[in-house]
Order: C-alpha cells, then sequence, then structure tokens
C-alpha cells in the first residue's frame, strides 16, 4: 500500500468542501472484517447461507461500510491527524461482496477547539445511498502529508483457484475410480468424499474386514459401494490395473499402501498402464494464497534423478494436465539455482536444453524457458532485475524442479509456509492416478478428485 496525502488544517477549512473515495468490496474484505472484529455472523461470509434461502449473502457488515467513512476523513479531508468525536449512521440499502462503493463527505459547521462537523454517506455503483449520516472530528492544527508506504499487507488464505476446478468438475458424471487398499480410515474416508461430491464412483479393492474396520471408524455407510475382496495389496493392484484396461474404471486412486506396490503394477510392460513408452510423473497441482493462477510443482513424489529425456516427459506429462485444467497455453518454468547456463550446474544445461526441445517441437503444447531460478520463475520484478526478456519468467505456471528432493521441499514449504493447498495426481499412463497423503485435508483430497476427473473427461473426448 502506498499513497500519499496531504491534509487541509482547521485554520484552511471552509464549509462547503466535500471529498471522496471509491472502492470495490471483495470477498476478501468480508474474511478479514470477520478476522478482525470477531463477527462472525454467516450473513456476512461469502460462502455461506445465513437465512437458510440456499444462496450464500454475502452482506456487507454495516459497520464496515462505516469504516469507509472514516477513510475519507482521515485520509483526505481534513486527512491525516484527524480523529473522531462522533458519528451518526442510517443504513438505508445494502452492499454485497463485488459491489463498487463510493464514500464522500461535506463540511457542514466549523467550532471551537478545531471541532468541525460534516455530512456523510456512501452510494453504490448507480448513485443509490446506503449509509448516511454526520459525523464531528478534531481537525489537525497544523499543515502534514504523510506516506503510507510501511502499511503491510494482507493475504487471506482462502482457495479460490480449488474452489473454481470443484465447480468445473462436480457437474461431470462421477469417473468409476479403482480405490486401491482404502484400508485406513483416512484412505477410505478420502474416496467417500469425493464420491459425495460426485467426482469419482469408488470401487474399493482390498481386505475386505480392514476396509470395514476403517468405515466403522469413520461412520461410513458401505452400502452404496461396490467393495472386491482382495487380501494381498500387489493383487489389489494388479486388479485396479485390469479393471481400467478392461474400462471398468477409469481412475486408480491410492489407498493404504506402498506407492511402489502401485506404481510397479501401474509401469509393467506388459499388462500395465504405460502411455506411448512415456515416464510416469507426478504433479502437485497448488493453490497458493494470493498466487492469481495455480501452480503446478513436478516432479516430487516419483522420478528422484531425471535425466533429460525423462525430464521431457515430466514437462509434457505437467502441460497436459495444465491444460485439461483449462489452461490454455501452460508457461513452464525449469527450475536451477541460477537463470544462466553454467556447465557446472548440471541443471542449468537440462533446462537449456529442454527450451530448446519446446522451440523444436519436441516438447508441444506450452512455453518452456530456462534455466530460471525460483525468484525471477514466478515473479515480474525478480526477473526484470535480472534483465530477462521471456514469456515465462515471472509469469510460470508450472515449475519443473531439477530432481525429486528439490521438488518435494519445494512443494511442502509452499504447503507448510505460504499455506497453499495441494492436490495430486501421476501422469503420464492411461487414466489419472490420484495419489492422496495422510497429512491431506479434506480440500487437498476433494482437489486430487477434481483434477482426476477433469483429466479423464478430456482424455474420453
Amino acid at each position: 500500500m502506498s499513497e500519499r496525502m496531504q491534509n487541509v488544517p482547521f485554520d484552511q477549512l471552509e464549509v462547503g468542501m466535500v471529498a471522496e473515495r471509491t472502492r470495490t468490496l471483495k470477498a476478501e474484505d468480508l474474511y478479514v472484517y470477520a478476522n478482525s472484529s470477531g463477527n462472525v455472523n454467516p450473513m456476512h461470509l461469502p460462502k455461506e447461507d445465513g437465512d437458510g434461502d440456499g444462496q450464500p449473502e454475502s452482506v456487507a457488515p454495516g459497520m464496515w461500510i462505516a469504516s469507509l467513512i472514516s477513510a475519507v476523513l482521515g485520509c483526505k479531508l481534513p486527512g491525516p491527524g484527524t480523529l473522531y468525536h462522533a458519528q451518526t449512521l442510517r443504513f438505508v440499502g445494502r452492499a454485497h461482496a463485488g459491489d463498487e462503493l463510493t464514500c464522500k463527505v461535506r463540511l457542514t459547521e466549523k467550532g471551537d477547539d478545531r471541532l468541525v462537523k460534516f455530512d456523510t454517506w456512501v452510494e453504490d455503483g448507480d448513485g443509490t445511498r446506503i449509509l448516511e449520516g454526520e459525523a464531528e472530528v478534531f481537525a489537525p492544527d497544523k499543515s502534514m502529508s504523510f506516506e503510507a508506504s510501511d502499511v503491510p499487507g494482507l493475504t487471506v488464505q482462502q482457495h479460490v483457484h480449488f474452489d473454481r476446478l470443484l465447480t468445473l468438475a462436480e457437474p461431470l458424471p462421477p469417473i468409476p475410480t479403482a480405490v486401491v487398499a482404502p484400508e485406513s480410515p483416512d484412505a477410505l474416508a478420502g474416496a467417500i468424499l469425493g464420491a459425495r461430491h460426485t467426482l469419482i464412483d469408488p470401487i474399493l479393492i482390498g481386505h475386505a474386514d480392514r476396509i470395514g474396520e476403517a468405515a466403522e471408524a469413520e461412520g461410513i455407510d458401505l452400502s452404496p459401494y461396490r467393495i472386491v475382496d482382495m487380501r494381498d495389496h500387489r493383487l489389489a493392484a494388479q486388479e485396479a490395473v485390469r479393471m481400467v484396461l478392461d474400462k471398468e474404471a477409469a481412475a486408480v486412486m491410492k489407498g493404504h499402501l506402498h506407492t511402489d506396490i502401485l506404481l510397479g503394477e501401474i509401469v509393467k510392460r506388459e499388462g500395465g498402464l504405460r502411455k506411448g513408452g512415456r515416464r510416469l510423473s507426478h504433479v502437485f497441482v497448488m493453490d497458493v494464497p494470493g498466487l492469481d493462477h495455480l501452480l503446478m510443482v513436478t516432479d516430487a513424489a516419483i522420478n528422484i534423478a531425471p535425466d533429460l529425456h525423462t525430464k521431457a516427459d515430466i514437462v509434457q506429462n505437467a502441460i497436459d494436465l495444465a491444460i485439461a485444467l483449462g489452461i490454455e497455453q501452460p508457461k513452464v518454468g525449469v527450475l536451477s539455482a541460477v537463470e544462466v547456463v553454467n556447465p557446472a550446474i548440471p541443471s542449468t544445461l537440462d533446462a537449456a536444453a529442454l527450451s530448446k526441445m519446446a522451440d523444436r517441437g519436441q516438447i508441444t503444447g506450452g512455453l518452456v524457458d530456462g534455466p530460471l531460478a525460483m525468484d525471477n520463475a514466478i515473479n515480474l520484478a525478480a526477473a526484470a532485475t535480472k534483465g530477462i526478456t521471456s514469456l515465462v519468467a515471472g509469469r510460470a505456471e508450472i515449475l519443473v524442479a531439477p530432481n525429486l528432493e528439490s521438488g518435494n521441499m519445494l512443494a511442502k514449504e509452499l504447503t507448510f509456509l505460504a499455506h497453499a493447498e495441494a492436490g495430486g495426481i501421476v501422469m503420464g499412463a492411461k487414466c489419472p492416478v490420484i495419489l492422496t497423503s495422510r497429512a491431506d485435508d479434506d480440500q487437498a483430497r476433494l482437489a486430487s478428485c477434481a483434477i482426476a476427473a477433469l483429466v479423464a473427461e478430456r482424455g474420453a473426448k
């Protein structure tokens, strides 16, 4: 926030002076107000139905609207140095998230001891008043200006990008999903949660008694779901692969078993789910608060130290996923420690080669650039400082890590330090493979199911 403000001291004030400020009410403002005031009335929360009519109201709290008056008085007229004495309020309308509001004040009286009175009101976008009142303030006694550059910014921890994915996926027919070994409460709950949101139609493959115990622990009724009793994890994974090959399932979901057992059956050259010889890779799809687009991190779960050929498959898999999620031309930043090619740092050589491979059509569907350091991959100002001219630098939607260790650390740093939500999916097979973690919360599990549904829907076209 940076604004130069100049006040009008008491001796320069004249009756009839006016000032105004216009501001659009955002959904984030309602959350900030709820947290700062403690007023969590559901009438004011963007996603809640506060009156039971089946629709969220997103009504602006009256005192939030009133605060716009103090912003005009404190920042414009009289401006910095002003202190409140009294304020009357009459609410004659309502405002909602998305409305453009204009607050106006008019000086009506100068009194003693620097006390001045104003008519105050707030209008919506078509000029209709929603608030009227009178203010009394103590005006500053001397001229001063103020640069509001040191006020900390706020980032609201909401995940609008995952909400968008759920909105896109929920109207689709639920995809039949072979859930392998859902034998723990968290593994079973993730699958059933996806089913309740009509994202997947789970086929539960595993030890039937353990699945039943997990259901009892979570209070889940298993009667609507098909259960295939397989008491060996490898056999359960083989059955899931068979179902996909026989068109009984359109996705695979990992339950409570080792990842290498599941993927070992998927990548078999004979009878597996390999697609055209392409390597499988994992993509974290991340909703980072404050970032205006989805961010994908790959590969952080499967390929430990990928060579150039494997990295090309990793990039192509991520591009295919991004396109399935509605990104027309994904921008791929291939990461290293620096943004220049340095033979002493092998990842910079791979990054440069991947960029050239995209130029020559060996990688298709997206824009690829590298090497890029993390800062100039995602921040335009950092890219400009380094003098990087690129359609990707500062705008990357896909981050390709040099190896599994760095990718895994990056994804977990974003999750636990930047409060990102992360959905995980394996690409490069004949169907999407959902990898869930015990650390995933409900939104992450739902996001993974929604991502799989969108990928499966695109693959069916």
